[in-house]
């Protein structure tokens, strides 16, 4: 299934039989394109057939072209008595692995830009599509956001075809179905859906294919450009589609029904549908002993509390719920608090806008740099922050730890600091009130969404004991007998055993 350009459409090209006027179209359709090669070759024992390879620079591998078009083209020996033709030459003479016969004039000019080259034979209006790509690529190497201490280190690049090896060699089993697409009427950018048949969730495979007809855009650089567009809830903060870098996570989500979407020149691959309680499970949650990565799940969830409701929690009980807090705590937050000219809500925002700005211009400068200054920024601003009386010191601790909290969520990151200040604008105009009630609509929001047809809340009221037992804690893979209900049709995860 194609998703075809609905401009930049050649249909009103037409080859003919002549390479010289074939030649001349193919200069008029790359005017001012100088990397645009012709290369024309003759075979010495049939001198009266000319032949034309078409190529772009850069684009090709050289050692290819030379050893496995040109130099058989021209060593060629036709049989006695037998009229050369394009078929010989394609089943004779090309060593390239894959060689395909056409006329069709988009899907030549496809060719051209994506790296292959065109074989044109004098007095033949079909040309040969020789696979010589050569482009270069960034190495395999480890993602640099989803880094881990045991487990695969491997991770995706921005070549498509070689990512759909990594995931291959994960996956070994004919079952793994690949179906290709374009995006982008002026890109043309390859992107593939990936999905086990005798696993997938036929619904979501129908869903995904039928939004992916539904847009048309000039250009698709990355898997975002997508995900935007095929999002269930486009306005909400929180992910309905996962994203990851690494083979080994697509496998294990592809072994639970699910689907995933490459796209050339990206090495984020999206996967659907999308749980919400995926933002707190990690990969190495599955490689590591299932005590520790229970712990960690745990940890990460408390960390998704902390860093959400914290400053609004503090700000609620130091203005409007004295009577909640503890006498002495009172006393000390009072004293801290004496000389500062900003009300506790104001200084909280300013200090969680500093956070913020120190984080991310630490992830934006290069290397140790960042990290340097994020720590060494965080420490002299708040700490000549406290002595200038602008701050006080448990505001201070209280950014500190919520800040910390979300470093240990990035998936939830965005959804993170927009729901920390909605939170804390509630609990500052009605306290703990505001606070409730912001999470009750929080609750509301997220039960309301859906990805792909399958509710993100999903697990959270699963009702069979083996739907719960990958949520808040990882069970062992001996009692996970069974794939969730409502990601796959086939459940048998399995087969069943006896342990000693």
């Amino acid at each position: 299934m194609e998703n075809k350009p609905k401009e930049q459409k050649n249909s009103s090209v037409v080859f003919t039989d002549s390479i010289k006027e074939n030649m001349d179209q193919l200069k008029l359709i790359f005017k001012n394109d100088e990397t645009l090669i012709f290369r024309l070759v003759e075979n010495p024992l049939v001198p009266s057939v000319e032949f034309c390879i078409v190529y772009i620079d850069g684009m090709v591998n050289n050692k290819l072209m030379n050893e496995d078009v040109i130099k058989p083209l021209i060593e060629y020996k036709p049989k006695p008595k037998e009229p050369l033709s394009l078929d010989s030459i394609a089943k004779q003479a090309m060593l390239s692995n894959s060689v395909e016969k056409t006329s069709d004039a988009d899907k030549i000019l496809q060719a051209i830009v994506y790296g292959d080259s065109i074989l044109m034979m004098d007095g033949v209006s079909e040309f040969l599509i020789l696979n010589t790509k050569g482009w270069g690529s960034r190495s395999i190497s480890e993602p640099e956001n989803e880094k881990v201490i045991r487990g695969p280190r491997e991770g995706f690049n921005e070549a498509l075809m070689m990512n759909l090896s990594l995931l291959r060699r994960k996956i070994r089993t004919p079952d793994l179905k690949m179906e290709f697409q374009s995006f982008g009427t002026r890109s043309n950018t390859k992107a593939c859906i990936c999905y086990l048949d005798d696993l997938v969730n036929k619904d979501v495979l129908a869903e995904l294919k039928k939004r992916l007809q539904t847009f048309s855009i000039d250009g698709t650089l990355d898997s975002n450009y997508i995900n935007e567009f095929i999002n269930d809830a486009p306005r909400s903060p929180f992910k309905t589609i996962g994203s990851t870098e690494k083979p080994d996570i697509v496998a294990a989500k592809l072994l639970e029904g699910r689907v995933a979407l490459f796209l050339d020149g990206t090495p984020v691959v999206l996967t659907m549908p999308f749980l919400f309680i995926e933002n707190f499970q990690s990969d190495e949650d599955y490689y590591l002993n299932y005590y520790f990565a229970s712990i960690g799940r745990i940890l990460r969830l408390i960390a998704f509390f902390v860093s959400t409701s914290v400053p609004a929690i503090y700000v609620a009980l130091t203005t409007f719920h004295h009577e909640i807090v503890p006498l002495a705590l009172t006393m000390s937050i009072s004293k801290s608090r004496q000389g500062v000219p900003f009300p506790t809500v104001l200084e909280a925002v300013l200090m969680l806008l500093v956070f913020e700005m120190l984080r991310e211009s630490g992830a934006r400068m290069p290397g140790m740099m960042g990290q340097a200054l994020s720590i060494v920024g965080a420490l002299v601003i708040g700490q000549a922050a406290v002595e200038a009386k602008i701050v006080s010191a448990p505001m201070i601790i209280v950014v500190g730890v919520t800040g910390i909290s979300g470093l240990m969520i990035p998936r939830v990151k965005g959804a993170t600091i927009i729901l920390r200040f909605v939170l804390l604008i509630m609990t500052s105009v009605l306290g703990l009130y505001g606070y409730m009630f912001g999470m009750l609509g929080l609750l509301i929001h997220l039960f309301n969404l859906n990805s792909f047809g399958v509710p993100i809340m999903t697990s959270a009221f699963a009702s069979g004991l083996q739907d719960k037992k990958d949520i808040a804690v990882r069970a062992p893979w001996w009692l996970m007998k069974k794939r969730p209900k409502f990601l796959s049709p086939n459940m048998t995860r399995e087969s069943s055993r006896s342990r000693k």
